[in-house]
C-alpha cells in the first residue's frame, strides 16, 4: 500500500466499499424474502457486481458485513460460482462447460482448442484484457454440448469452427 493511502498512525485512509442509497433500499427489501439473512448472499454478489462492476476483495467484505457472516465464506462461495465477475476477468468471459455430457460430446478438446486460439490456458485473462478461458461445471446445457457461455450467453452445439466464428467476430 502507498504511504499516502495510511494515515500518521499507519492505518488506513482509504474508504469503505459501500451501497448507494437506491441499491442499499433494494438490498434491504431482498433480505425480507429470505429466512435467514444469509441466505441472501448469492442475490447480494449480484447487486455487488450490478454496483461496482465485478465482486472484488472489498466487494467480498461488504457482502460478508450486509449478510453477517466472515468475509473467508463469501470468498469460498464466490470461488465456487465462476460466474461472478472477478476483478481480473477479461472483457469477455468464455465458460466452457466441462461437466460429464458436454465432455462426452467433445468438451475436452473443444477446451484444448479454444486454449490454442486464444494463447491461454483455462482460468487464465490474456495480456491485453480482452479474453478470459474458464473450465466450469454445469451450465445446464446438458443435451446441447459441447456448450459454453460467452458474458453468459450461451452457445451450444459448439465445433471448432463455430468456436472461432464467435471469437473471431468479437475482435
Amino acid at each position: 500500500m502507498a504511504d499516502k493511502d495510511k494515515s500518521p498512525e499507519g492505518t488506513t485512509t482509504k474508504e469503505k466499499l459501500k451501497f448507494s442509497d437506491k441499491t442499499m433500499a433494494e438490498f434491504e427489501t431482498l433480505v425480507t424474502r429470505y429466512p435467514e439473512r444469509r441466505a441472501a448472499l448469492l442475490p447480494t454478489l449480484r447487486l455487488i457486481e450490478r454496483e461496482f462492476g465485478n465482486i472484488s476483495d472489498d466487494g467480498m467484505v461488504l457482502a460478508a458485513e450486509l449478510i453477517g457472516v466472515s468475509p473467508a465464506y463469501v470468498m469460498g462461495v464466490v470461488t465456487f460460482y465462476t460466474h461472478y465477475l472477478r476483478p481480473s476477468d477479461g472483457k469477455y468471459v468464455i465458460e466452457l462447460c466441462r461437466t460429464l455430457p458436454c465432455a462426452l460430446r467433445g468438451a475436452d478438446k473443444l477446451a484444448d482448442h479454444a486454449c490454442k486460439k486464444l494463447g491461454l490456458a483455462l482460468g487464465e485473462t490474456s495480456e491485453d484484457r480482452k479474453f478470459t478461458i474458464k473450465s466450469v461445471e454445469c451450465i445446464a446445457a446438458c443435451g446441447y454440448g459441447p456448450a459454453m457461455q460467452l458474458n453468459g450467453t450461451y452457445h451450444e452445439h459448439l465445433t471448432f469452427e463455430k468456436f472461432d466464428e464467435i471469437v473471431d467476430g468479437l475482435e
